[in-house]
C-alpha cells in the first residue's frame, strides 16, 4: 500500500508539472489563430484594354498554401472572359540572380458557377530584401494572347497549422508538402488537408524566359501520407493520440485525413510518405517510449504545428 502510495503521488506531480509548464509555455507565446474564409483582391493588374484582378484569402498571399481566383475584364466592353485560356505562373528571384518556381497549377480553369479562373500556389518562402516573387499571367482573347507580369508580396504564414516541408525524397525527386487545412484546430478529431506536390525535372533545353517547361511542378497521385502526431515539448514526454487517419488523396487532389489533437500546444506531425508501391518515399517511424523531461523525438519527415 505504501508503495502505491508513491505511485499515485508521483504520477500526480507528472500531471501537475505537464499543466503548469503547458500553462506557462501558452501564456508567454500568446497563440491565437483566425480563421479566414473571404476572398479579398492582393492586386490587380491594368495593362491596356484589360485588367487582371488577383484574390487570395485575406487578400494576402502567404507562404505556404494559397487558393487564388483570377477575373480577368474588358475595359471596353466591361465584360468579364470567361473562355480565355489562362496560364499562371510564379517564379522567385534571388539575390544571385537565381530564379526558380514553386508547386503552382499553371493552367487554369474557369468556375462558371462563381465566375472566376481557379488555381493553386504554394509559395516555398516569403518576400524579403533578397527575394522577389513575380507573377507571369498569359490569356487570350478573341484568339489573340495576352502577356502581363507583376511583382507580388508574399508575407510570412504565422500559423503555424498551414506550415510546409520541402524535401528530396529517396528516389532523388523533389517533394513538397504544403498543409491546407485546419487553419484553426480544435481539441478533437480534425479533418486533416495537405496537398502534396513535386518538381519535374526539364528534360529540354530552356527555351524563351519564362519557359514553363523549367519551371514545371505537378500533384503527387495515388501515394500515402502516414501521420503520427506528437507533442515534442520534455513536460509532454511524447505524447500521441489515438484515432488518427492516414492521409488518402481524394477527387480534389489534396490528402484527406484525420489527425486528434487531445490538448492545445505545440504538436509535430510526423510523416512517412509512400507511394502506389507501398514504398517508402521520405520518412521514418517514431519511437513510441513515454519520454518525460526529455524532448520528444521527430522522424525525418516532419511539420510542426501550434494552436
Amino acid at each position: 500500500m505504501k508503495h502505491l502510495h508513491f505511485i499515485v503521488i508521483a504520477i500526480l506531480v507528472v500531471i501537475t508539472s505537464c499543466t503548469l509548464d503547458k500553462t506557462d509555455y501558452e501564456a508567454e507565446l500568446n497563440v491565437e489563430t483566425t480563421e479566414y474564409i473571404e476572398f479579398e483582391e492582393v492586386t490587380s493588374i491594368i495593362s491596356g484594354d484589360y485588367t487582371i484582378s488577383i484574390e487570395a484569402l485575406n487578400g494576402t498571399l502567404y507562404k505556404g498554401y494559397n487558393e487564388v481566383h483570377l477575373k480577368i475584364s474588358n475595359t471596353l466592353t466591361d465584360e468579364f472572359l470567361d473562355s480565355s485560356k489562362v496560364t499562371f505562373l510564379p517564379i522567385m528571384t534571388d539575390a544571385n540572380g537565381n530564379k526558380v518556381s514553386c508547386p503552382h497549377e499553371y493552367n487554369l480553369s474557369y468556375d462558371s458557377s462563381e465566375a472566376y479562373y481557379l488555381g493553386y500556389v504554394v509559395f516555398t518562402s516569403e518576400s524579403s530584401s533578397t527575394v522577389d516573387w513575380q507573377l507571369y499571367i498569359d490569356f487570350t482573347d478573341s484568339d489573340e494572347t495576352h502577356a502581363q507580369n507583376q511583382i507580388i508580396t508574399v508575407e510570412e504564414q504565422v500559423n503555424k497549422n498551414l506550415n510546409m516541408t520541402a524535401f528530396t525524397g529517396n528516389d532523388d525527386e523533389q517533394y513538397f508538402i504544403a498543409l491546407v487545412a485546419p487553419q484553426s484546430p480544435s481539441v478533437a478529431q480534425n479533418d486533416l488537408l495537405a496537398g502534396i506536390y513535386k518538381y519535374n525535372k526539364p528534360t529540354t533545353i530552356a527555351g524563351v524566359f519564362p519557359d514553363p517547361s523549367q519551371f514545371s511542378y505537378s500533384i503527387v497521385d495515388a501515394h500515402t501520407l502516414l501521420i503520427d502526431p506528437r507533442m515534442p515539448e520534455p513536460s509532454m514526454g511524447n505524447h500521441s493520440s489515438s484515432n488518427n487517419q492516414d492521409l488518402e488523396q481524394q477527387t480534389d487532389g489534396l490528402y484527406h485525413g484525420i489527425v486528434n489533437y487531445t490538448m492545445t500546444g505545440n504538436w509535430t506531425l510526423n510523416f512517412i510518405l509512400k507511394n502506389e508501391n507501398n514504398v517508402t518515399i521520405k520518412g521514418t517511424e517514431v519511437s513510441t517510449e513515454f519520454t518525460p523531461g526529455v524532448e520528444g523525438e521527430k522522424g525525418e519527415l516532419f511539420i510542426d504545428i501550434l494552436f
